[in-house]
This record gives C-alpha cells, sequence and structure tokens, in this order.
C-alpha cells in the first residue's frame, strides 16, 4: 500500500466531510471533478450540480468519523480510495455505517474526486 498515496487523498477526502469546506463552494469544486458523480448510500445518483446545491441548502451537518482508509493506484493518474464511515452523534454513538470508495484522477497535478459511492453496513465498529 503506498502511504503517501492514502495520506493525500484521505485528507482531501476528509475535507470534504468539514462543514466549512462543504459550505465554501470553490473549495468543493476545486475537490470535485467537473464530472463528478455520486451514487448514495440511499441508492441514489447525484452529479456535480445536484452536489453544489445540496451542499448549499444543508443547515445541520454531522459529524462525519471515517477510517480505514486503503488507496490504490489503479494506473497513472487514477487512484482507488476505500474507507468506513458513520455519522458521530452529539453523544458520541456513530450510526449510518458506510462502507466507502472513491474514484480519484490526477488532473494538472492536483487529485480530483471523479466518482463516490457510499454502500450502507451493518457493520458497527
Amino acid at each position: 500500500m503506498n502511504q503517501a498515496l492514502v495520506s493525500v487523498l484521505s485528507q482531501q477526502e476528509a475535507e470534504l466531510h468539514r462543514p466549512e469546506v462543504r459550505a465554501d463552494v470553490q473549495r468543493v469544486k476545486t475537490l470535485l471533478h467537473a464530472e463528478f458523480e455520486e451514487i448514495g448510500r440511499s441508492g441514489q445518483r447525484h452529479t456535480l450540480h445536484a452536489v453544489l446545491a445540496a451542499l448549499q441548502n444543508e443547515t445541520l451537518p454531522h459529524e462525519i468519523a471515517a477510517d480505514a482508509y486503503v488507496a490504490t493506484e489503479i494506473s497513472t493518474g487514477v487512484a482507488l480510495l476505500t474507507y468506513r464511515s458513520a455519522y458521530r452523534q452529539k453523544d458520541g454513538a456513530l450510526t449510518q455505517h458506510t462502507l466507502r470508495s472513491s474514484l480519484w484522477v490526477r488532473v494538472e497535478g492536483h487529485w480530483q474526486l471523479r466518482h463516490h459511492q457510499g454502500t450502507p453496513t451493518i457493520h458497527v465498529w
């Protein structure tokens, strides 16, 4: 496993979990590829445009806990990041456990998230 790649991609992924970044349209556009698409844990498909609109209307974002990051460079400039996440409630309880995968592509020297998928899991950490 390439620890440098895990470090870079997990940091960028974690940025997208933070409320202040989610509220910053310009930063989100830097992190997400112009052709970004997501299949959320709900099974719904979202485009970049839909995600940007949803983030602007997000009112009470949950704190997101994530770990178990693994990154694999599939080919030059294309990497798969997998990890698990959950929402941390105010009392510290973790809910909505999800297995996640993100496809990152290197564009002009910077990694951008091209595709993301979340799959609900009953696994509790």
